[in-house]
């Protein structure tokens, strides 16, 4: 697995450079999200375990912004957003203190499934950035959006957010995932407008599904209603920010080709015209993505009228 767990730095939408952290293997999550840009969840799991050594993590990440700072590359977070939820990695508390000595900013990109657990609250309260997902305040609605692992029970999620929320003194986000005709309506929006107000973020940011979803009857809502759910917020919390824009393709090379390409479409897939730039800086050509995708390691996708690379999810079992 060497190579997959630091990727990047990639351009990120809340973070500017970012240099990511896979902490969990692919895919194992708490949730198995319609609109996931990095497909089905294939281990449901709702309980926190180790999975690579605290060491192991330090020691690639380090190396990454090692190779970032020789090529002159800014990193402005290391942010832990692997292709599954990262506090199911029971050491996370650890690997953030570890990593404190490189002297950058640390952000958890969460799906607050957990973080009704103490421990959980406990390791994030250690990041200086912490994002938590909030894409319904209705149980039937977000089950069908973020399809949870059977244990887990909405209200105890919100109000671990909240208990979160009070004791936090780092920059706390949300995040709400808006898909067309399921959490758009303005009901929805309110509600969940009201559930913000109340635990006080610091930036509420309002999401589409830009990349290829998990499903295909996901659909982007219409620019109507992205701009009412950003109004309905706007009056209820400091700052809202729409994500529903690509990015940019300003991807850098810092290391062997093949692995940094598999390490930043495991979780970031990249539009083609982003991934000719980033192969330009490299000694390889477009035989590279040719082999992955015929090899099955990398899918092609099209969706609304923009080719993306991705790489393919696999089942690991871990020792």
């Amino acid at each position: 697995m060497r190579g997959l767990i630091a990727f990047g730095p990639v351009p990120s939408r809340r973070l500017g450079r970012s240099l990511g952290i896979n902490n969990i293997p692919a895919k194992i999550c708490s949730y198995s999200c319609a609109y996931c840009q990095v497909g089905r969840t294939v281990q449901m799991s709702a309980e926190r375990r180790p999975y690579y050594p605290p060491q192991q993590i330090f020691s690639e990440v380090a190396e990454k912004v090692a190779m970032a700072k020789s090529q002159g590359l800014s990193i402005d977070y290391l942010t832990f957003v692997p292709d599954g939820e990262p506090t199911l990695d029971i050491n996370l508390g650890e690997e953030i203190e570890r990593l404190r000595s490189l002297g950058i900013k640390m952000a958890v990109i969460s799906n607050a499934s957990l973080i009704w657990n103490e421990g959980v609250r406990e390791d994030l309260f250690k990041a200086d950035w912490v994002s938590v997902k909030v894409d319904s305040l209705q149980e039937s609605t977000w089950r069908r959006i973020d399809r949870p692992h059977s244990s887990l029970r909405l209200e105890t999620i919100l109000e671990g957010i909240r208990d979160f929320a009070r004791d936090y003194e780092g920059v706390l986000a949300t995040e709400s995932m808006l898909l067309a005709g399921i959490n758009d309506d303005q009901a929805s929006l309110q509600a969940i407008g009201e559930f913000l107000e109340g635990i006080d973020p610091d930036v509420s940011y309002v999401s589409a599904p830009i990349r290829p979803p998990a499903e295909s009857w996901v659909q982007m809502p219409s620019p109507e209603r992205l701009c009412q759910a950003y109004q309905i917020f706007d009056q209820r919390v400091k700052r809202v920010e729409l994500l529903a824009g690509y990015e940019g393709d300003s991807f850098d090379l810092t290391g062997d080709t093949r692995e940094d390409i598999l390490a930043i479409a495991s979780v970031h897939p990249m539009r083609e015209a982003a991934l000719r730039g980033f192969l330009d800086k490299s000694a390889g050509g477009w035989a590279i993505i040719e082999d992955l995708v015929e090899r099955k390691e990398l899918l092609r996708i099209e969706y609304q009228g923009n080719v993306f690379y991705l790489r393919r999810p696999k089942r690991e079992r871990i020792k």
